[in-house]
């Protein structure tokens, strides 16, 4: 990607006396006493905060946070315990301040950080609204897009303050998010290996599209590899599948196939009568599935066969479980893959909620290459759509 970035400012010591407005994702969990459930976001935040510190700047930072209505900040919706949670992370010579109603000004001071509250709620935000878009560019020197979460969305914060600040680079959240991406999508070391996963084949329909023209192996799992088994003529029972994709997937199939490439269809699977947590798990040949039967994984044979094509892998994207894995019965397929990707050698990019969830369960955090904090915007990467936050900032490192 053809950015420019905040590494190459601070490089070239062109941040001192500056005012640089960071967009960063911030968007946390919070429990009903608006207390944070996971910092993860805000921790991978603080790099861009404190590059710009550093340098000499005075620091504004922003982000979405919930669902807010326009024009009215609930408490629910404000960044002040994101604030306190950076201020804890940077510690106490910075001194951290929350501001309301910035639109129209900030007092940034060097050495300080300004965490300006849920743009979101500043009516014309979602919609890109240009004025909005260069009251905020008026307010800083340097503005920095930190927040690849939101890289899908054309937004005040994301693309109109890109398009009128003096400078519009990346922050090193994104450069690195661009960079693994591109490292496994634009550049792939061969054999590549794609897992896709999920409830619905609609919802990943161009995803596994695109895929089937760059991949070595089309791996599929959950609800998605009950229609591809379905397209192959297997019996699926009563399980979660769309039968008017079937002729899609078996139009993926058969181009993997004019290629030399393939999608592993499972050769076994494991049942249950319901879905529930205390459901009884039976494992059975793919043939075997009953007219009542429900597949929620997949099985043991299957889960050996993938596990060893991802360790002879060069690359491997992984986007969703492959069976229901928050129930233990139905958590073997995931599981072994994960141990998979962690034992290859393959450089390995990861990305989705669910997949995240996994990669937490089976702790093998340190052994996937990249873990991307973007869900819909890792999502439309892979689908090979242009991201509108990075168009605006190669546009702007054009010139």
């Amino acid at each position: 990607m053809n950015v420019k970035t905040l590494s190459q400012l601070v490089a070239a010591d062109e941040l001192k006396g500056k005012r640089v407005f960071i967009r960063s994702d911030l968007n946390v969990p919070l429990d009903d006493t608006n207390r944070i459930t996971d910092d993860t976001r805000i921790r991978a935040s603080i790099p861009a905060i404190q590059m710009a510190l550093g340098a000499g700047a005075a620091v504004m930072v922003t982000s979405h946070l919930g669902r807010p209505t326009e024009g009215t900040l609930e408490t629910r919706d404000s960044l002040a315990p994101v604030a306190a949670r950076i201020a804890e992370l940077l510690g106490k010579d910075v001194k951290v301040n929350l501001v309301q109603n910035w639109v129209d000004g900030v007092d940034a001071q060097v050495g300080e950080v300004a965490v300006l509250e849920n743009c979101r709620v500043n009516p014309g935000e979602k919609k890109n609204n240009e004025e909005l878009s260069r009251k905020m560019a008026a307010l800083c020197d340097i503005y920095v897009n930190d927040a690849f979460g939101t890289a899908h969305r054309a937004e005040a914060t994301t693309y109109g303050i890109a398009q009128f600040a003096p400078v519009a680079v990346a922050g090193p959240l994104l450069e690195a998010e661009l960079d693994a991406l591109g490292k496994a999508l634009l550049a792939p070391k061969a054999p590549m290996a794609a897992i896709v996963a999920g409830s619905k084949v609609s919802t990943k329909l161009t995803i596994l599209k695109s895929l089937a023209d760059k991949v070595d192996q089309l791996i599929v799992g959950g609800g998605i590899a009950n229609t591809f088994m379905a397209a192959v003529g297997l019996p699926i029972g009563k399980s979660l599948a769309e039968a008017d994709l079937v002729s899609e997937a078996k139009a993926i199939i058969d181009k993997m196939a004019a290629r030399g490439a393939s999608v592993p269809i499972p050769t076994d699977v494991v049942c249950a009568k319901e879905f529930s947590k205390d459901a009884v798990a039976t494992v059975k040949k793919a043939t075997e599935v009953e007219a009542d039967d429900m597949i929620l994984d997949i099985g043991p044979d299957t889960a050996a066969a993938i596990a060893g094509q991802l360790l002879t892998a060069g690359t491997i994207v992984w986007n969703g479980p492959m069976g229901v894995f928050e129930f233990d019965q139905f958590g073997n397929g995931t599981r072994v893959l994960a141990q998979a990707i962690a034992r290859s050698s393959a450089f390995s990019i990861a990305g989705g909620g669910d997949t995240l969830a996994a990669i937490a369960k089976y702790n093998i955090a340190d052994e996937v290459s990249y873990i991307s904090t973007g869900g819909g915007a890792f999502l439309e990467f892979l689908e090979g759509k242009e991201l509108p936050a990075v168009a605006i900032l190669e546009a702007r490192a054009q010139g």
